[in-house]
């Protein structure tokens, strides 16, 4: 119950700071935006529709048709967020800012909905609209959630240009690419991890230096090479970005010719990371 509370109060937080940036940002700069928004922002442009009520009708109609591609949990905080969203942009909708730089509205409306809707997803809700159609990208198609919701956000900020312009465009699409950034770092968190893997003639000291010194599983692969046939021990090693500069020493004092290749690694799951059941 404690957690729900917790996750219900961040996503309140992320909703005002989305329609804060809304608000102070982006309307009166007259940029567009992507997504739901984005058509609740042309249609304010076009016949001053309030983008709260808006916002509301057209995610209410979103979540009818795309419930059932949501879990329980996460449709109930989609509706949270959906309705105090709307709430906070009808509260917010007369706040101001004295900023009338373009390049630097733009940049911060990014930041600002970036970390607003950033909240809103790492706790399991939703925006609605193309945030609905970015999860089920995630689920069936693996896509990273944050690049799905750009990919379907600028085909709604492109159909914009008849209306804001090719300047005020460009800034939106600023405002995207931002915006996608800082939440990809809000989901992923300040911990990004590393998947190493090491073939070696030495994989038994590598091995032993790993799990002595850095505390860290290792995983040993059999493989052989193509051409000469012969059979070897590939070591796979997770670790976090600031391992891997210890990594690259202990390997590097053990055995200069050995291959090492590092990837990026989005999630993990397992004993040391994270418990897949939670």
């Amino acid at each position: 119950m404690k957690k729900r509370i917790a996750d219900i109060a961040i996503i309140i937080v992320g909703a005002f700071l989305f329609a804060l940036a809304v608000n102070l940002f982006i309307i009166p700069n007259d940029f567009g935006e992507g997504g739901v928004t984005g058509v609740t922002i042309i249609l304010y442009y076009l016949y001053q529709w309030s983008p709260s009520v808006v916002n509301i009708v057209i995610n209410g109609v979103l979540l009818i048709v795309g419930y059932k591609f949501l879990d329980r949990r996460t449709t109930i905080y989609t509706v949270i967020a959906v309705a105090f969203n709307s709430l906070f942009l009808h509260l917010t909708e007369n706040w101001r800012i004295d900023s009338n730089e373009p390049t630097i509205n733009a940049v911060f409306a990014g930041v600002i909905v970036g970390v607003g809707i950033g909240l809103i997803v790492r706790v399991g809700g939703t925006t609605a609209g193309t945030v609905i159609l970015a999860r089920i990208a995630n689920k069936y198609l693996d896509w990273n959630i944050s690049y799905a919701l750009l990919f379907f956000d600028l085909i709604v900020a492109f159909s914009s240009y008849f209306i804001i312009g090719a300047e005020k465009l460009m800034l939106t699409i600023v405002i995207l690419y931002v915006g996608t950034k800082v939440m990809d770092f809000m989901i992923e968190g300040l911990n990004p991890k590393k998947a190493v893997t090491i073939i070696s003639e030495k994989q038994n000291d590598i091995a032993e230096r790993v799990i002595t010194q850095m505390d860290r599983g290792v995983t040993v692969l059999s493989g052989h090479g193509y051409y000469t046939k012969n059979p070897k021990e590939v070591l796979y090693i997770v670790i976090s970005k600031q391992e891997v500069s210890t990594l690259k020493r202990i390997v590097r004092s053990i055995d200069q010719a050995a291959f090492l290749t590092i990837h990026d690694v989005r999630d993990v799951f397992g004993e040391g990371f994270l418990d897949i059941s939670k």
